[in-house]
């Protein structure tokens, strides 16, 4: 039998303290793209498309793709982007309504809009109206996924990548195709069970290199193979959304004895809550860390200094200075530094010609009350360009991506890579494509939380981690939240 699935990619992670929201110029920045299109450019990288058709071609699917789009992390969706790119993924359905046996979905997990905190259960609920509450619908999430009652309620399939950084995002595509093709054949009949706790998120931020990640990863693994169990999905949460639901789950997806099943997940959940102080990530203020880099000697690779607390990962505006700004003074040698977002001087600089000596009043501009305001530099214009590259990493490895208009200036001994398109640094190609190669420098200091460890680890002779104090900073209790339901670790400790 042939079976028609409808596909689409839709993903935003909605750090609700941003002053920038997620409009359409944001989802145009990084990229949507629709049916046939998406299918080439996306089909055979890192993506949960690319897993839905490692499993569905040789199934013999008749594969309806509505589109792919994805907006760097920021504020919340606005209801005008939320309602083209929903739009585009009802309207699919309704094209297709009577024909489709099953959908799969790869969703953020965290993504708050304008008009409602739960912006993968508005979608669902769309798609559960015209396809109603029998055909089966997969997704699957990022692990830093606030995932509530309503998207386990309508998605039969729910399953979140394992590792961080997500090198492992095609294989859960696998994952939730493969239950899905055994769900369209009658095989199986799942339904995902869900556990919480009152927490903003895992107190290492879902790390899953080092930490007490790991163990549960491996207990969720083995329970997979369990009789009745299709998947285990242990997610950290997404502490910056300030909503009701946010915070760290455990799923399984599974049919038969959900009595045990529960169990399992509320054993695996309350680990999470019983090793809530066991931290794992030492992090440096912004002088230690340059002091550390000051008398670094590079003889197994270069000192990789992560600014965690402007990680456009994670919603940070990627244009704090206060790292920047100590880098300087410390005259360090033989270093770079990016991104630093500031489209102004991204234009400015473009304009120029390579070699010739630039003021600039470079980046702090969203915000310049957190993580330092802007910083009134010379320096040497090196290059310029369009901002384009393709990803070789474990996590981008094939992917086109660009950082917009951009440019290499030179401060002192500090190559500075200034970009139009804030996004974080994971990938050794967004700063060789404009001729820094981190791996020839003794300091390399990128805005990142935690992905940049797939690419920049194997060349680094060490990694130091920094709280700038910018918009994506650890100590969660400087946020004002006011939704949150309460008490909630760490605010009510």
């Amino acid at each position: 039998m042939t079976f028609t699935v409808l596909t689409a990619e839709f993903s935003h992670e909605s750090n609700t303290f941003s002053r920038c929201p997620a409009d359409d110029a944001a989802f145009e920045d990084r990229g949507v793209s629709a049916g046939d299109e998406a299918i080439a450019a996306r089909g055979a990288a890192n993506t949960p498309l690319a897993g839905f058709l490692d499993i569905g071609r040789p199934a013999g699917w008749r594969i309806v793709h509505a589109i792919s789009a994805a907006a760097q992390p920021s504020g919340p969706v606005t209801r005008d982007a939320f309602e083209r790119i929903a739009g585009v993924i009802v309207e699919a359905a309704k094209a297709q309504a009577g024909t489709i046996d099953g959908v799969l979905l790869g969703l953020h997990g965290a993504m708050v809009t304008e008009f409602c905190e739960d912006g993968e259960g508005e979608l669902l609920e769309r798609l559960r109206a015209v396809l109603g509450p029998d055909v089966p619908i997969g997704v699957t999430l990022d692990p830093h996924a606030n995932v509530t009652r309503k998207m386990t309620a309508l998605a039969q399939i729910v399953v979140s990548y394992k590792t961080y950084p997500h090198v492992d995002i095609r294989e859960t595509g696998r994952l939730a195709a493969g239950i899905l093709q055994r769900t369209m054949a009658g095989e199986i009949r799942p339904v995902t069970l869900r556990a919480e706790r009152p927490m903003l998120e895992e107190v290492n931020g879902g790390r899953t290199d080092i930490g007490p990640m790991v163990e549960r990863i491996a207990r969720a693994r083995a329970y997979e193979k369990e009789a009745g169990v299709f998947a285990v999905s242990v997610n950290g949460g997404f502490g910056n959304a300030d909503i009701a639901e946010v915070g760290p789950t455990v799923l399984v997806t599974c049919e038969g004895d959900h009595d045990r099943h529960r169990a399992f997940a509320e054993a695996l959940i309350d680990d999470m809550w019983q090793r809530r102080f066991e931290t794992v990530t030492d992090f440096l203020s912004v002088a230690d860390a340059v002091a550390e880099a000051a008398s670094y000697m590079a003889t197994s690779g270069p000192l990789v200094i992560a600014d965690y607390a402007d990680n456009p990962g994670g919603g940070g505006y990627g244009d704090a200075t206060g790292l920047l700004q100590a880098m300087i003074a410390a005259d360090l040698k033989d270093a770079c530094f990016g991104p630093i977002v500031d489209p102004e001087v991204a234009a400015e600089l473009r304009a120029g010609e390579p070699g010739a000596t630039v003021c600039v009043r470079l980046g702090g501009k969203v915000d310049p009350q957190i993580g330092g305001g802007p910083l009134d530099l010379t320096g040497t214009l090196v290059s310029v360009s369009d901002g384009g590259y393709v990803g070789d990493g474990p996590m981008m490895g094939g992917l086109q991506a660009s950082w917009g208009p951009c440019a290499v200036l030179r401060v002192g001994d500090i190559e500075i890579l200034v970009t139009s398109i804030r996004a974080q640094m994971n990938d050794l190609q967004q700063f060789r494509a404009f001729g820094i190669d981190p791996a020839a420098k003794r300091v390399v200091a990128l805005k990142s939380m935690q992905h940049f460890r797939a690419a920049f680890e194997p060349i680094a002779g060490k990694v130091i981690v920094c709280d700038s104090g910018a918009l994506c900073t650890p100590d969660l209790s400087k946020l004002p939240y006011r939704r949150a339901r309460r008490p909630i670790f760490p605010l009510d400790r």
